[in-house]
């Protein structure tokens, strides 16, 4: 198997599970029927960081009440949908299926981090808030804040990788859909602080972002322990598709140790 090449999912059982990667570029893509939603709830929060109220969703998977003890996947959405936006879009029901499928339960969070970015501008701070405020609102809530993940897609993919690298150590697992990334950026100048850091990475073969995807990859000082490149463009239907996939790779990471930052 070539060093760089992108692993082609990951194969997680329930609890204890391990991550086998299937090696190959290449996979093909399934339609998941969509199961019914459990907890799901769409609230408003005070956000010092972004010195405003957000709109803050979370997710349980249904069979599992309230979702107290659970671990937790962070959500960074990308430019153009918001949290209130994810009940329609089929996260909790997507959440369900996986769950059903053989993944580990978790909790989908995520909070409205605006259009302008993951990352602090003008005294707005939605990686901030990320970082603090969301695992603070589910504490509340009664979730596991000592195991976390973080899922993005576009702008949010690139969002989730740049947490990942800010605050090492914080995530036990990044799953990024066809992040919003190009050469020379601040990811790939930190790309080394991903040592050691189980990275999930998808985008589809028709997506104007493939080739800048393709050239993280190979800057990775590793390559991602899961994803792939399938049929697909930059939209929610495509992300939609790999979807199942990455829940189950989120769920396998969120109960194993995490790795140390070297």
């Amino acid at each position: 198997m070539r060093r760089r090449a992108l692993i082609n999912g990951a194969v997680l059982a329930a609890a204890g599970c391990a991550v086998a990667a299937v090696s190959g570029l290449a996979a093909a893509q399934t339609t998941e029927t969509e199961a019914a939603a459990g907890d799901e709830r769409l609230e408003r929060k005070q956000s010092v960081s972004r010195q405003k109220a957000v709109d803050f969703y979370t997710a349980v998977p249904a069979g599992h009440g309230d979702g107290k003890g659970l671990p937790v996947c962070l959500v960074l959405h990308g430019r153009t949908s918001r949290p209130e936006d994810f009940q329609r879009l089929g996260f909790g029901r997507a959440l369900t299926r996986a769950v059903e499928k053989g993944a580990p339960p978790f909790v989908l969070a995520g909070a409205d981090g605006g259009s302008r970015g993951w990352r602090p501008h003008d005294g707005d701070d939605p990686q901030r808030m990320a970082y603090e405020e969301i695992p603070n609102w589910c504490a509340e809530r009664g979730f596991d804040i000592s195991r976390l993940a973080v899922w993005g897609w576009s702008m949010g993919g690139a969002g989730a990788i740049r947490l990942a690298q800010t605050f090492r150590g914080f995530v036990k697992a990044t799953a990024a859909f066809s992040p919003a990334v190009r050469r020379g950026d601040d990811i790939f100048e930190n790309v080394a602080r991903l040592r050691n850091h189980p990275l999930g990475l998808w985008c589809g073969l028709d997506d104007d972002l493939l080739e800048n995807v393709r050239a993280l990859q190979m800057a990775l000082p590793l390559p991602p322990i899961a994803g792939h490149y399938s049929d697909g463009g930059h939209d929610m239907s495509y992300w939609k598709s790999v979807m199942p996939e990455a829940f189950r790779f989120v769920g396998g990471m969120l109960t194993r140790p995490a790795p140390s930052p070297t």
